[in-house]
């Protein structure tokens, strides 16, 4: 196997047919939150998991062909991509019932495109060793099978698709994978092909994430505002409730993209393999949404002033979960532990008083307790700002 470099060794950003390629994302993370909307079924909080992955997954194939391949990139293939995505986000309103068809066809359409896409007659064929699940189909049967069955056995096999990509991504390595493909070019009729190794321009693909965390940020502020224009009254409990709202989601952009990396919170860059960077980033985003979900519940609340259960839980665990994701991913990129406690504390036990003893919480105070515990990590990397300046500007003093 040859070893070929991908991409030129400048700094790249998004090409306009990735900038355009994004926009399905906008359509999809808006649809599949509706899911989580106002429900209290486990469920739906299940279905709405395989089905955010699923739709994560194929974007995310796409999107690793275009950092791999840069200008090469072919456009009637993304295009088509784009068009499956489409189809899948549009066929959520009717997952329960026979748009759930739709939704396995499209995906399973979306996933085989982006096998073959790899496969290049002018230049041979690329394995991308850092994420097979581009090219690895296994996790397509059960998405396959799941067309002929009915529901619910139908969305069990959906999971069990996302669970086998999830096993890929952590068990198959890039030699097995070259292997595999080599064995499949040495079957076929003609001259022999050695396939060509391809990995991901991290510098590219880190933008690229990054993008897509801020379209599932703007699904939270577009949940805000289209929850104040309903609002029949708008008084002081609405305005604290929106401002604490938008408080919320610019403090989770400060921690995933300010000071985080690839939409991961607190994550330096280059500190994790792109088989964890990959699953991590699906389930921040996941969070993300569905937490988007909930502040527009907790601003229809206002009116009322009461928070519901299901709601209350939704913000809390979101929170509760990006803390601990968050402050792993900092001792991972060599934060001192007494940081990691500032994160967890505050962002575990806010949220836990909030689920179990919130009931009598009013909307904006429910939410501005969250910008405390989604914010500790924050304040923590403030403080030791400051005292390294304190400390370097002690040692650079002259004696007295």
């Amino acid at each position: 196997m040859t070893e070929k470099a991908e991409g030129p060794a400048e700094e790249r950003h998004a090409s306009w047919l990735e900038l355009f390629f994004d926009l399905v994302a906008v359509a999809g993370v808006g649809q599949l939150a509706h899911l989580v909307h106002g429900s209290t079924s486990w469920a739906d909080v299940g279905l709405y998991v395989v089905c955010f992955l699923a739709f994560w997954t194929a974007w995310m194939c796409f999107t690793v062909y275009g950092n791999v391949v840069g200008g090469a990139a072919k456009t009637m293939p993304v295009l088509a991509a784009m068009a499956g995505l489409v189809v899948m986000a549009a066929s959520v309103s009717g997952i329960h019932g026979e748009h759930a068809k739709i939704f396995a066809v499209a995906y399973v359409a979306v996933r085989v495109l982006s096998d073959r896409v790899w496969e290049h007659r002018e230049d041979g064929v690329r394995v991308l060793v850092d994420w097979p699940v581009a090219q690895v189909g296994f996790g397509v049967t059960p998405w396959l099978v799941s067309i002929w069955v009915p529901s619910p056995w139908r969305y069990w096999l959906w999971a069990l698709g996302v669970l086998v990509d999830l096993v890929i991504t952590f068990t198959l390595s890039g030699k097995r994978l070259t292997e595999n493909v080599t064995a499949k070019l040495a079957s076929r009729p003609g001259p022999a092909v050695l396939p060509t190794a391809a990995r991901l321009d991290t510098a590219h693909f880190g933008e690229r994430l990054g993008l897509f965390t801020i379209i599932v940020l703007g699904e939270g502020v577009l949940t805000v505002t289209d929850a104040m224009a309903g609002a029949p009254k708008w008084n002081g409990p609405l305005y604290w409730t929106v401002f604490a709202a938008l408080g919320l989601l610019a403090t989770l952009w400060a921690a995933a993209l300010r000071e985080g990396s690839g939409g991961i919170p607190y994550l330096a860059p280059d500190r994790l393999s792109p088989r964890v960077l990959l699953p991590l980033h699906g389930l921040v985003a996941g969070l993300l949404a569905a937490f988007a979900t909930g502040l527009g519940d907790a601003i229809e609340a206002a009116e009322h002033q009461h928070v519901e259960a299901s709601t209350r839980w939704l913000l809390a665990g979101c929170v509760a979960a990006l803390a601990v994701i968050g402050a792993l991913a900092g001792l991972r990129s060599g934060r001192r532990g007494w940081w990691a406690a500032v994160v967890l504390i505050p962002g575990l036990l806010i949220p836990a008083a909030i689920g179990f003893f919130g009931g009598s919480l009013a909307p904006a105070r429910l939410l501005w307790l969250l910008v405390v515990a989604a914010g500790a990590g924050l304040g923590g990397w403030f403080f030791a700002q400051r005292a390294s300046a304190r400390d370097e500007a002690g040692r650079g003093a002259p004696p007295a």
